[in-house]
């Protein structure tokens, strides 16, 4: 009842076929082909745009920074005193059941 069924493997139906053989070909070589002409290269621009801050953008930078390290210190406030509420209760019950062990020796 609890045996586990082992999958069988299934067999092969049909004739199987051999690969397929594979002919070498002859190998030619090309007519010279003369290089192509070559490309004069375009002016160089830098390669980074230059970014300039105006008040208004540097603002708005300063805003979201401090918006997410609000949101993160809230976040790990939140779990650290999930952790410390968690401590306690469970330091209070290991006091109430050691109490309660140790009442039934006493009688």
């Amino acid at each position: 009842m609890l045996r586990p069924k082992l999958p069988t493997m299934p067999q092969p139906t049909g004739i199987v076929t051999p690969p397929a053989v594979v002919e070498p070909t002859a190998i030619t070589p090309a007519a010279h082909v003369p290089p192509p002409a070559p490309i004069t290269p375009a002016p160089v621009s830098p390669s980074r745009p230059v970014v300039q801050l105006t008040p208004g953008t540097a603002l708005a930078l300063v805003g979201g920074g401090t918006a997410v390290v609000l949101v993160v210190g809230a976040v790990l406030v939140s779990m650290l005193l999930a952790v410390a509420v968690t401590a306690a209760s469970v330091a209070l019950c290991a006091l109430v059941i050691r109490s309660l062990t140790a009442s039934q020796h006493r009688r």
